[in-house]
């Protein structure tokens, strides 16, 4: 542990900012499972659904620095052309 007082606060925020990316990481992995499964059942309702909500949390990742635009813009494509394979 730091002895420096403003190194001991950061350590702090350090914590806080961990726990809160990985929240946000959860959540992204969540709604990208929830676009397949609809995928899966070929349910395009709800896959359109779920594909906006996913692509929301992959833009808001690049702006918080969790994952890089080439993984978002390869996330984004890869779900889209899913949901468009769905048969009506």
């Amino acid at each position: 542990m730091a002895n420096i007082k403003s190194q001991k606060k950061r350590a702090i925020t350090n914590l806080k900012r961990n726990v809160a990316k990985v929240g946000e990481k959860t959540a992204l992995k969540t709604a990208i499972k929830d676009v397949l499964q609809a995928v899966a059942a070929n349910d395009k309702e709800t896959a359109a659904t779920a594909l906006n909500k996913a692509n929301s949390l992959l833009d808001k990742s690049i702006t918080s620095h969790i994952k890089h635009g080439n993984y978002v813009a390869r996330q984004k494509a890869r779900l889209a052309k899913a949901v468009n394979s769905i048969q009506a």
